[in-house]
């Protein structure tokens, strides 16, 4: 890891950018955080958008989670922001913008084309990311992951055995493998169902929330599109993680 910016927030976060291999990520660190008394860790995800494009959003999470004593931190997607982009991936992303576009249904083939590739990728590289982190002073467990491509969480929460608990956003996109390795997520799980999103089958959604194995799992539903989300459910989310990772 090969950090290659470094500047402070309000209230005393440290946000500093890094390089693991090719994969770029930002770290955030509260000012709690000290060798004595290490700060836990929560992954910010994010969809493929591109961290330049996402930062003002997850910065806030940061400044949010930071606030409650824990570092945060993320990295960038495969073929997003200023990684090189994949071909097979933005073709699968484009097909899906033209199936919504014309009201077409979404097919199963698509969507393995479209979610499993970038899942098979992405997840070593956060686990990767996650022992490049926990090696630095100041970081330690338990390990939270929240938000973004609620596949990868999945992946994460079956085969990370760091990640303690975890706030997934509900969505529909969702191979039926990866379907199947919900049943086996057996970590804490607290998720988010936008009731009108315009983006995701409902009650697809909420066939994958009875799929998860967890005995603790929570679904908070709410009325509105995918951008929604009220801010109080950030508060819920906090205490969430409080009760997980502290």
């Amino acid at each position: 890891m090969h950090f290659t910016s470094e500047r402070s927030l309000d209230g005393g976060v440290v946000e500093r950018a890094f390089v693991l291999g090719e994969v770029p990520g930002i770290l955030w660190t509260p000012p709690s955080a000290s060798v004595s008394a290490p700060a836990p860790l929560i992954l910010l995800g994010h969809p493929p958008l591109g961290l330049r494009r996402m930062y003002p959003r997850l910065a806030e999470r940061a400044r949010h989670v930071a606030a409650d004593g824990y570092a945060a931190a993320t990295i960038e997607l495969p073929g997003s922001g200023d990684r090189p982009r994949w071909p097979a991936l933005d073709q699968a992303r484009a097909e899906l913008r033209g199936a919504m576009e014309a009201g077409e249904p979404v097919g199963e083939g698509l969507v393995d084309a479209l979610v499993l590739p970038l899942v098979e990728k992405s997840v070593p590289e956060w686990r990767a990311a996650l022992d490049a982190l926990l090696a630095l002073p100041g970081i330690g467990g338990p390990v939270g992951y929240s938000g973004g491509v609620i596949s990868i969480g999945i992946r994460l929460a079956l085969v990370e055995p760091r990640i303690a608990a975890a706030v997934l956003f509900a969505g529909s996109l969702v191979p039926a493998a990866l379907v199947e390795e919900a049943r086996r997520v057996t970590v804490p799980l607290h998720v988010l169902l936008q009731w009108d999103d315009e983006g995701n089958d409902r009650q697809a959604a909420l066939d994958l929330f009875d799929a998860f194995g967890s005995e603790q799992k929570t679904l908070h539903a709410n009325m509105g599109g995918h951008t929604g989300v009220p801010q109080f459910e950030g508060e819920a989310a906090a205490r969430f993680f409080a009760r997980h990772l502290k």
